[in-house]
């Protein structure tokens, strides 16, 4: 049976010439309409012929991922509706003796940025992931470490880094926890693995970062940079290197429910990932937890207030700093309804590898699990997962929603109503059994007697009197997007036919077209068949 990626690469070649090389934008206007599948290369897939009982993530070693295996597998990310893909670190790292906390197998113990990690590939390798992706119409991002590189010891020998006079670097101290100062000056890590912190105010520093930051995103056609520890290196460096980059930067600035610490680093960043919303779903969603619904609506006030655009800030359930969102929370339902939440609401959703086979690890090293002992299975979790790519895909494909803004209808203990565009989402936090009695009633803007349709079920709904939109939980509580019929036209699913190339709408700030062609924007809608919900 041919599988979608088959249809895609048959279909695009009619399309692009052959001898012509598909330029992608990559600012944060064209990022804004993606979704993300993230992932650590040492642990997606295997070469073809190796052990795959042999990973032990407890040895917090190398696994053997690569940037070949990436690309040989890439069916299996686009498949599942994503846009753009998210690797780690590809510079190389420290390879010495094992340290205190095992080998460097996540990509994030730098060495020497100018060179590449020869442990998952060469500099063609990383080349052919970059091209397959653009044919694929993909965004590759790639991680990046500037705040520091890694040592053994507090007093290292700096030749051997890019850069290599001590001067150039903090002298070492312990982090002072919410000292600004102190967590930028100070050096992360401990003792037993220190990571030497880069002065960037220095004037060698910041000239050396931004001629080789503008050199690899070049060399290696990288649409956006994740930018790690960003909130550990003085907020000011950052203009300078995203200009010389060119392209969209997306900071990690680790924190919890303070919007105004994260909302200061969008300006000198494009974007940032956007931990007080997580914060904020997690405590709204998870279960056993605090059931509390509220902490989305303040948070997404706040943020609008204090954010310069929420519409490209990184949505996310886990990643490898996290524990998995199935370790924190046991039932299912809690897992759809927030995964609907990331996509449907504003934002750019990211989905960490592995959250859609229920990994359950619980923090470093464990949530950095090996994908393929799942055998890549098309759970429950994947298939929604490739649904809403494939909804949220149409929708930017032929409208402006993606830039539309998000507006809370209804909050009650038991979830939350909210608006995009012409799309309703309403989801709960009940979990998965049912609960007759229990409903969420949410005033919509059409008349009575208006039909609707669910875009995860394909069932037919019909306003009450007033535009009322009642949700009731006697089958347990699963998440619903309501949408007018006609929103679905083009879409290929629930009844409706796939618009591949007419005349839909172009704009070069959805992410999604190139070369003035709507194959590339509705391509999953012509080929997935509508996600079957496990009830």
């Amino acid at each position: 049976m041919a599988t979608r990626s088959t249809y895609f690469l048959a279909l695009s070649a009619l399309l692009v010439p052959r001898c012509v090389q598909v330029a992608l934008a990559a600012t944060a206007d064209e990022w804004r309409g993606r979704s993300i599948y993230q992932v650590l290369t040492d642990r997606f897939a295997l070469p073809e012929g190796a052990d795959t009982d042999a990973c032990k993530v407890e040895d917090q070693t190398w696994c053997g991922g690569t940037w070949n295996s990436i690309r040989e597998n890439l069916d299996y990310i686009q498949d599942a509706g994503f846009t753009a893909l998210w690797i780690s670190p590809v510079n190389q790292n420290y390879d010495g003796e094992r340290s205190a906390y095992g080998d460097a197998y996540h990509g994030y113990w730098i060495k020497d940025i100018s060179q590449l990690n020869d442990r998952f590939g060469s500099a063609d390798d990383l080349k052919a992931l970059s091209n397959e992706l653009h044919k694929r119409n993909m965004y590759l991002m790639v991680d990046v470490v500037v705040n520091n590189v890694m040592a053994t010891q507090t007093d290292p020998d700096f030749s051997q880094y890019y850069f290599k006079d001590k001067s150039q670097y903090h002298p070492y101290c312990g982090i002072e926890w919410g000292n600004t100062t102190s967590e930028q000056d100070c050096w992360l890590g401990d003792e037993k693995v220190p990571l030497p912190d880069l002065d960037t105010r220095n004037q060698d520093v910041i000239d050396g970062y931004n001629t080789w930051i503008k050199s690899f995103v070049q060399e290696y056609g990288i649409d956006g940079l994740r930018i790690d520890a960003a909130k550990h290196v003085n907020i000011d460096f950052w203009s300078g290197f995203c200009a010389s980059a060119g392209v969209f930067c997306i900071g990690e600035v680790f924190g919890g429910d303070d919007v105004d610490a994260l909302a200061q680093y969008q300006g000198p960043l494009d974007s940032v990932l956007n931990y007080n919303m997580y914060t904020a779903v997690t405590a709204a969603f998870k279960i056993p937890g605090d059931l509390n619904v509220s902490a989305i609506q303040d948070t997404l006030e706040q943020s609008k207030q204090k954010f310069k655009d929420i519409t490209v800030l990184g949505n996310f359930l886990e990643n490898q700093d996290l524990p998995r969102w199935h370790n924190q929370s046991v039932d299912l339902q809690s897992l759809y309804n927030a995964m609907t939440y990331n996509f449907m609401s504003s934002g750019i959703p990211i989905v960490y590898y592995g959250q859609e086979q229920y990994f359950a690890g619980v923090h470093d090293p464990y949530n950095r699990e090996p994908l393929w002992q799942s055998n890549y299975e098309k759970t429950a979790a994947y298939n929604l997962t490739a649904t809403l790519n494939m909804f949220r895909n149409h929708l930017v494909g032929t409208t402006d929603w993606a830039k539309q803004d998000m507006e809370i209808l209804t909050t009650s203990e038991y979830g939350i109503g909210f608006s995009k565009g012409d799309v309703i989402t309403v989801l709960t936090n009940i979990g998965s059994p049912a609960q007759n009695g229990t409903q969420i009633a949410v005033k919509s803007p059409y008349d009575s007697s208006y039909a609707m349709t669910d875009v995860l079920t394909c069932r037919q709904w019909v306003t009450s009197s007033e535009g009322m939109l009642d949700v009731e939980y006697t089958g347990g509580g699963k998440p619903v997007i309501l949408v007018p019929e006609k929103v679905l036209a083009g879409s290929g699913m629930c009844g409706q036919d796939s618009s591949l190339a007419s005349g839909s709408k172009t704009d070069s700030n959805d992410g999604l077209v190139v070369g003035g062609s709507r194959l590339l924007a509705t391509l999953l809608s012509a080929v997935v068949i509508v996600f079957a919900w496990p009830w």
